[in-house]
């Protein structure tokens, strides 16, 4: 069963509970989902969900991808699929499908670590205009030492970094608190 509005929802609430400070920069998503948007359509340009993964080994060390397209480093993620029933796995799917990361890999809470709202730049070669990506960003621990797989169509490189590279504050300040032991 594909991923529902009421799992959106469930998802955004949970996310909120744990950080009221976002409600109202969230309430949009809801307003969305209550109109009957489709949000996990990648053709609803007003705004569709994404996931997301960041993956911290060992070394306190976050995984990074060079994203071909948007020709950014950027955290594992992407897209929905119709065969993805819930947020949290298919932040996992993307993870697996960009990195061959599958094994060892485990979510640090059952919520995302951050859900941030960015604009996409117009794509015509995909026929996309300018949208934006509501990304469910979850945090992951690596235990051991995987190697990675890159998907080459999607992604040129990858590189482990000093969490403190992370340029969105919010999730780096999440992250941080969540390799200390703090609630995220």
């Amino acid at each position: 069963m594909p991923i529902t509005a009421d799992h959106i929802r469930a998802t955004l609430t949970e996310y909120t509970d744990a950080h009221p400070e976002e409600k109202t920069a969230l309430e949009f998503v809801h307003e969305l989902i209550d109109e009957g948007i489709d949000v996990t359509s990648r053709k609803e340009f007003r705004g569709h969900a994404t996931a997301g993964a960041v993956v911290v080994n060992g070394d306190g060390q976050a995984l990074f991808i060079r994203h071909v397209a948007l020709d950014r480093w950027l955290t594992p993620g992407g897209h929905l699929e119709r065969e993805d029933t819930d947020l949290l796995g298919a932040a996992l799917r993307e993870l697996a499908e960009e990195t061959g990361i599958t094994l060892s890999v485990s979510p640090v809470q059952s919520y995302p670590v951050h859900i941030d709202v960015h604009p996409i730049p117009a794509n015509d070669s995909k026929a996309e205009p300018e949208h934006r990506h509501l990304d469910f960003r979850y945090l992951f621990r690596l235990e051991g030492d995987q190697g990675v797989t890159l998907q080459e169509e999607e992604v040129s490189g990858y590189a482990w970094r000093n969490v403190d590279t992370i340029t969105d504050e919010t999730l780096r300040a999440r992250v941080r608190a969540s390799l200390r032991g703090a609630t995220p």
